[in-house]
């Protein structure tokens, strides 16, 4: 007797409950000038992009000096204010954030990764009186990010609550 009906089944079953995971169509939030999307709809899950601070100081090319993005808590309140308008504009909260994952760049005044900066910032959105909701999350040290002295990135993953 032959594996191959064996095989076929289990190639059946397989596909039978992964398919419906994926077969969801995504929506992309987008626009022409960016070449990635900025966050991702599958299915109730919304997938945001990493996101990069604001500086503090904008660049001044006619003076020659570059942009000052601050120290890592204000650039992690940077980043997780961009990240709750990109939920609000998307009818989600920070307590819809399921995961994070965060990129960290050594300060260049210490020279070590600002784990507590960042960490201050972050309480700052997540398990206060307002919004008790605490996301899982990842955090790693990175030897660096796209944007010159940006020295937080996080991208995360919020989900539509049930109706």
């Amino acid at each position: 007797m032959s594996k191959t009906p064996g095989r076929i089944f289990a190639v059946c079953i397989t596909v039978a409950t992964v398919v419906p995971a994926f077969a969801q169509s995504p929506t992309h939030i987008q626009t022409e000038r960016s070449a990635i999307a900025s966050a991702v709809w599958t299915g109730s899950n919304l997938f945001i992009s990493g996101t990069g601070p604001s500086p503090v100081t904008p660049a001044d090319r006619a003076k020659g000096t570059p942009a000052v993005y601050g120290d890592t808590k204000t650039q992690a309140l940077s980043v997780l204010g961009k990240i709750e308008a990109a939920l609000k504009d998307q009818g989600l909260t920070m307590g819809d954030v399921v995961m994070m994952h965060v990129y960290l760049v050594a300060d260049p005044a210490s020279g070590k990764m600002d784990f507590a900066g960042m960490n201050a910032g972050f309480m700052q959105f997540f398990g206060t009186a307002a919004q008790p909701n605490k996301p899982a999350r990842t955090t790693v040290q990175v030897a660096g990010l796209v944007g010159a002295g940006a020295l937080v990135e996080i991208d995360a993953v919020a989900a539509k609550p049930a109706k």
